[in-house]
């Protein structure tokens, strides 16, 4: 047998015909696929399906949103950042925190007490007068909005709880005590040498 009888003794193969014309080749779309009929395109938007997997997905992006919203991160001794205001750009530090506010203030906001007045650059060869004189600082006490402060990762241990106080803000002679010894406690903090980031003004 030659060569030639092979090729005509050899069955033919069935090609896959072009995507364009119909035969058995031609798989046809699945359910729901949105089809065209006579040049009308459907609409291509899908149908949502009800699926276990995607409904328990869903009950855990819940509670993840939920656990994340019940984080207090804004908790008294963290030093904060004021963002409106006359006091805008200073640094302050949360005395007493109102997550579910008050009759007053229905919304969350904090009793901060914070530095109007920063100390300036201490150098060695300052006398005890003048270094006294450069360790000075001026406070202010306020309550603040939650959306009006920005929290910072540091932290100041400074117990102000028995002297800056929501009662404090009702009058003014009450307020400049308060602000007097905040002031003396920011200074002793000052001169220990710690919390330095605290003491310097916020470069802007």
């Amino acid at each position: 047998m030659n060569h030639n009888q092979q090729q005509i003794n050899q069955p033919s193969v069935a090609y896959p015909p072009s995507s364009t014309a119909p035969g058995p080749y031609v798989v046809p779309p699945p359910a729901g696929y949105p089809m065209s009929k006579d040049n009308q395109q459907y609409s291509q938007n899908p149908v949502p399906v009800k699926t276990k997997s995607r409904g328990f997905c869903e009950e855990r992006i819940k509670a993840a949103v939920a656990a994340v919203a019940m984080v207090k991160f804004l908790k008294p001794n963290k030093a904060v950042i004021v963002l409106q205001g006359r006091y805008a750009g200073r640094k302050a530090v949360i005395v007493r925190s109102f997550d579910e506010g008050t009759r007053d203030r229905p919304y969350g906001h904090c009793l901060v007490a914070g530095i109007k007045k920063y100390p300036s650059k201490v150098i060695r060869k300052d006398s005890a007068k003048k270094t006294a004189k450069k360790s000075r600082v001026k406070c202010f006490v306020k309550l603040v909005n939650y959306q009006h402060l920005m929290p910072t990762r540091y932290t100041l241990d400074v117990d102000l709880k028995d002297v800056v106080t929501a009662d404090a803000l009702q009058t003014k002679d009450k307020k400049v005590s308060a602000c007097k010894a905040t002031k003396e406690r920011f200074e002793e903090r000052f001169k220990t040498g710690k919390n330095r980031w605290f003491f310097t003004k916020l470069r802007f």
